[in-house]
């Protein structure tokens, strides 16, 4: 390991994660002008945010930096894969890894693995479904659009908020922290769907200050001590491919499991390959 990304993982561990996330909710939530502005301009800037692309495309409209981070797209700028068996991309990013879980472990980076089971919260009940199945997982840089969006139609079963750790999720991390997503808070939308259960975790991060869903608003902060569980089964709530489930107030990453031998990830996607919400990412093994 390099020296300054030896420093960086120490610093890491030793920062106050969750008190600089709530220092972050409360500062990206101001709404006077001059500081709002200065941060908008300030990511526009640094990461080239194209605008254009957005329902209000004058930053200077924007309420709060919050407000702008989480802006709306235009219909037309992110067209849904239209093949029916297409599993469509749930976010902008870039892919970390994908591929197929081995028994119960899922790729991170470099020889490092998680467990399925541990990812999920520690019930093997619930990581059943998934042993031997795919998985991507997706990281948002702060450039990207940061709503969140359905791979296939589902209907959700259960949602499951798991606390802990507030780890970056930079490359830096994933290639030395161990079992990383497993660690960091997280929230688990379970859905069913055409090829059986779906699984979205949407993993926390130093500086993502709120995890929020459609169906239930802003899960996190405040961040509760121990697993939170919403059973949805007897409630009907059912979202169509390309609909959107939640946000990420600030950015991280998401991961999305499927059963053993349900699909097949595109053969052009590789580890580090841009993706667009609604872009095409696999096929089903389902015949229509």
């Amino acid at each position: 390991m390099k020296f300054k990304d030896a420093c960086f993982i120490v610093t890491q561990h030793a920062l106050p994660q969750h008190f600089l996330s709530r220092v972050m909710h409360f500062f990206t939530r101001i709404r006077i002008s001059w500081w709002k502005n200065l941060q908008i301009q300030g990511v526009i800037k640094i990461y080239g945010v194209d605008l254009s692309e957005a329902v209000e495309s004058n930053p200077k409209t924007y309420l709060s930096f919050n407000q702008f981070f989480t802006r709306a797209l235009k219909q037309t700028a992110r067209p849904i894969a239209n093949d029916p068996r297409a599993i469509v991309s749930p976010a902008d990013g870039a892919v970390s890894q994908l591929g197929l879980i081995d028994d119960s472990a899922i790729f991170q980076a470099k020889g490092k693995t998680f467990s399925v089971v541990d990812l999920l919260g520690g019930d093997p009940d619930r990581a059943q479904p998934f042993i031997g199945g795919n998985f991507t997982t997706i990281y948002l840089s702060p450039k990207d659009y940061h709503r969140l969006h359905m791979p296939l139609d589902g209907k959700l079963r259960e949602m499951i908020h798991i606390p802990g750790r507030l780890f970056s999720v930079s490359p830096t991390t994933t290639e030395n922290i161990l079992n990383l997503f497993a660690r960091n808070e997280r929230v688990v939308a379970l859905f069913e769907t055409e090829v059986g259960p779906m699984a979205l975790v949407l993993v926390g991060a130093i500086f993502v200050s709120s995890i929020e869903t459609v169906w239930h608003g802003v899960v996190t902060p405040p961040s509760a001590k121990n697993v939170q569980n919403w059973d949805y089964r007897d409630q009907g709530i059912v979202l169509k491919k390309g609909e959107e489930m939640g946000r990420f107030n600030m950015g991280s990453t998401i991961i999305v499991l499927f059963p053993k031998d349900r699909m097949n990830w595109s053969e052009e996607l590789r580890a580090n390959s841009s993706v667009l919400m609604g872009q095409l990412l696999g096929l089903t093994n389902q015949q229509n």
